[in-house]
């Protein structure tokens, strides 16, 4: 029975070459996107499962109430906070740390070989102490795993990086120097697996030593400077809830609280006592530190829970428009079966076989179909890597593919297929047989119900679509309050030494340069680029006041006409006044941080140290148009690790070749690097707008597999209607009219859809803007769009098939009776 089956089914399949091609394609499309979508999710959610005992290991984070009274969640902590719960606590069996800042160093440097004195450039340097070795346990290839990094000026270094150095030999033992600083060489002490793609570690290639001479005095006690990733591997059967609040008391009562009372800074006491820590397991951080504020960078190519929701949301619905897109064509050829099906029973087919034979057509179409989509995702996979920035591969040698694959033919067809085959199956032969059934022509509630919900689908997509853009435009295109276009940045000149200002110097003699600055504190997210964070108050207030927290940027005096920073009032940086040396320059918010109505002539404190207000910039955006704009302190100092230069833009590449040379003259031995600050200030948001490809992809899928199926049962209805157009035609009905008659009834479904999907779409979108503190406002307009475009879609896809029938000779349609 089961071959009599297979070849019915395969001569239903070849009869109706349209709808099969329609029915296979549709399948094989949202296939091919399942197949994309859950290879990214299982990437995603695969992060940091791969230490040992991973079950024990977490991340500390701190969260303390704001001014406002709402809770902030950071990953910045002390320096003694890791050593002090270690020796206070037995239940901690070890206590990692991680310094990724590059305020200490850390992120780009230039690296040498000792005995070569070509310079290469890298960026994924940190500090890190034994402690996070033992704990984490990242498996060495060579050296003593338990001691690497127990000595100073030692590194631990990746295979690759080890390989790209060392070609030949074991390095360990070997020196390498950090920015031409030949008086602190570091010593290979261990070489390491390269870190995998699905940790938050991945990009760390160099661990150099915590051990050794603290970066200021006093720095490696203090209990006010937060600095530091902390990690703990906790002992088996731990209360992780009552050793965080034991640990909380401790930190606060014993450390934090006396050190606040010790540096004057009464008024902030109250509001540290309503702080909580919480143990995050490393597995969560890619995924679930959206939230978390994470200024050192350790989770900076992180993910989001949501968009893996999301996404796989997308992925779901796309594989149920190609189910309805089945159902729909199915149970619209009713009638066209309605008399094999009465046939069948007149000479003894129950209904039960009637049902496993339809159950093993649809079977039949879900094992080509995803036969064919598996094919399409192996195919597309390149392309997907490039949209989403993954490193992806199929898992052809994966045991569990070819069951995996078994399972969903059989699921897709039992599901797809169960109500037709129970539909069709039902028929009463009488009837059938009498000529009184046709139900697919006019049964079409559930039809007409499964259609809305397609387009109901693609209408949301849309919308998603066209507010993601917006979105992402407002924020490339929004005033930011500094200029970032033509402006070169330079980096790596601190390996120059003393030559930073001579080469600042030189260029400024260049025709095609404006202005230059050097300074590490540049307004984008960007390798390298340094970030802080600093209590400010009034001159005299730190008893009396909560500081005003902000950014404490070392700047020199070219840096606001570099960077087209407005003053609004007061004046600039002159390095000629001895007197600017404790003078600084605040941005808006920061004043009103301050409660400063008049801030020039006003003077400021930041870590015991007083400076004059001289003058005040317009707000402008140094992070994530996520967050508010923040307060900002500018003040003379030397910064020297990069250098922008502002461009007339006339002749970019004579400018680049000229700059090119001259660094030449300056540093033979090292490469320039340079990017453009747009180009930086485009890459903050490459996330967002890799998000947004993605699902304009997805969405441009599921509105072409609706439109599949709208194709299959504009062409079925109009076979449906064959003899009533002739007789229209006959009797002088126009084409136009004609074609309106064919497609008001699928438009009033579209129409019906929207109606639907915009209250949905409205309240999803407004959930994923809250995100951000810039945003658009949803406008009316984007709805009309969306649906406008629906309507323009089903009726060029229903129109083709309208006007094929219109315009056939009606002598055809009327003389086979």
């Amino acid at each position: 029975m089961i071959k009599n089956y297979l070849k019915i089914a395969w001569r239903n399949l070849v009869k109706h070459k349209l709808y099969s091609a329609i029915k296979i394609g549709g399948f094989a499309f949202s296939v091919a996107a399942c197949v994309l979508i859950t290879l990214f999710i299982r990437h995603e959610i695969s992060y940091d499962g791969s230490y040992p005992d991973s079950d024990r290991l977490y991340r500390a984070v701190m969260s303390i109430n704001d001014a406002k009274g709402d809770p902030r969640e950071g990953t910045s902590f002390m320096a003694p906070f890791a050593p002090t719960m270690k020796a206070n606590f037995p239940e901690i069996e070890h206590a990692g740390r991680l310094l990724p800042n590059p305020l200490f160093g850390a992120g780009s440097n230039q690296v040498s070989r000792a005995d070569n004195p070509e310079s290469l450039h890298e960026d994924g340097i940190v500090y890190a102490d034994q402690e996070l070795l033992n704990a984490l346990q990242l498996p060495m290839l060579q050296g003593d795993p338990q001691h690497a990094l127990d000595e100073p000026n030692t590194v631990v270094l990746t295979a690759t990086k080890a390989g790209k150095y060392f070609p030949v030999g074991n390095p360990v033992g070997k020196v390498i120097y950090l920015n031409d600083n030949k008086e602190k060489p570091y010593t290979i002490k261990g070489v390491l697996e390269d870190i995998p793609s699905n940790s938050h570690l991945y990009g760390f290639d160099f661990f150099l030593s915590l051990a050794g001479e603290p970066f200021y005095p006093g720095e490696q006690t203090n209990w006010l400077a937060t600095n530091y990733v902390t990690y703990f591997k906790v002992k088996p059967g731990t209360d992780l809830n009552q050793l965080a609040k034991k640990m909380v008391s401790s930190v606060m009562d014993t450390y934090y609280i006396p050190a606040l009372q010790g540096a004057g800074m009464q008024v902030a006491i109250a509001r540290v006592k309503s702080a909580k820590l919480i143990f995050q397991p490393v597995s969560d951080i890619h995924l679930h530190s959206h939230e978390i504020a994470d200024y050192d960078v350790t989770t900076r190519n992180s993910g989001d829970i949501r968009f893996v929701w999301l996404f796989g949301g997308v992925a779901g619905f796309i594989l149920l428009i190609a189910c309805v897109n089945f159902i729909n064509l199915s149970t619209a050829k009713s009638a066209s079966r309605a008399k094999e099906i009465g046939l069948r029973k007149v000479v003894g087919s129950y209904r039960s076989g009637l049902i496993r034979q339809f159950l093993t057509e649809s079977t039949l179409y879900s094992l080509l179909s995803i036969a064919l989509g598996v094919l399409l995702a192996w195919v597309s996979l390149p392309l997907f890597n490039q949209l989403a920035n993954k490193q992806l591969v199929f898992p052809w040698d994966n045991l569990w593919l070819a069951p995996i694959i078994g399972l969903s033919v059989i699921i897709i067809g039992l599901l797809s297929g169960l109500y037709p085959a129970f539909y069709l199956s039902g028929f009463k032969p009488v009837q059938v047989l009498k000529g009184q059934l046709s139900r697919g022509a006019k049964n079409p509630l559930l039809r007409n119900g499964l259609v809305v919900f397609q387009f109901t689908t693609s209408i949301i997509l849309i919308v998603g679509t066209l507010i993601i853009n917006n979105q992402m435009q407002f924020i490339l295109n929004k005033k930011i309050g500094f200029d970032k276009d033509q402006v070169m940045v330079i980096q790596g000149t601190h390996t120059l030494g003393d030559q930073v200002q001579t080469l600042k110097e030189e260029l400024k003699k260049l025709p095609e340069v404006q202005h230059v600055t050097v300074g590490d504190y540049l307004p984008v997210q960007m390798g390298g680029v340094k970030r802080n964070g600093n209590p400010i108050w009034n001159e005299g207030r730190i008893n009396e006041d909560v500081a005003a927290q902000g950014q404490f940027w070392e700047v020199d005096d070219d840096y606001l006409p570099t960077l087209g920073i407005q003053l609004i009032d007061g004046r600039n940086f002159n390095k000629e006044l001895a007197s600017d040396a404790d003078a600084a320059i605040i941005n808006q918010r920061m004043a009103k941080l301050l409660n400063l109505e008049n801030p020039v002539g006003k003077r400021i404190t930041n870590g015991g140290k007083n400076m004059l207000v001289i003058g005040v910039v317009e707000d402008f955006n140094f992070e994530s148009m996520r967050d508010e704009v923040g307060g900002v302190v500018l003040a003379l100092g030397n910064s020297p690790t990069m250098m922008a230069v502002k461009l007339n833009g006339q002749h970019m590449a004579e400018s680049i070749a000229g700059i090119s040379a001259l660094w030449k003259e300056f540093s033979p031995n090292q490469a320039i690097r340079f990017t453009f600050l747009d180009e930086s200030y485009a890459a903050m948001y490459e996330g967002v707008q890799r998000t947004g490809t993605i699902f304009t992809c997805f969405a441009v899928l599921a509105i072409m597999i609706a439109c599949l199926g709208l194709f299959g049962l504009a062409a079925f209805t109009t076979e449906q209607r064959t003899k009533e157009i002739g007789i229209r035609k006959v009797l002088g009905a126009s084409v136009t009219g004609i074609v309106q008659l064919l497609s008001k009834d699928f438009i009033r479904l579209v129409l019906f859809a929207l109606v639907i999907a915009s209250p949905i779409a409205w309240w999803a979108m407004n959930q994923w803007l809250q995100d951000f503190a810039y945003r658009i406002e949803i406008r009316w307009w984007v709805f009309v769009l969306a649906g406008s475009a629906a309507v323009l879609i089903a009726l060029l896809t229903v129109s083709y098939q309208a006007v094929k029938a219109a315009v056939a000779n009606p002598v055809e349609s009327l003389r086979d009776e």
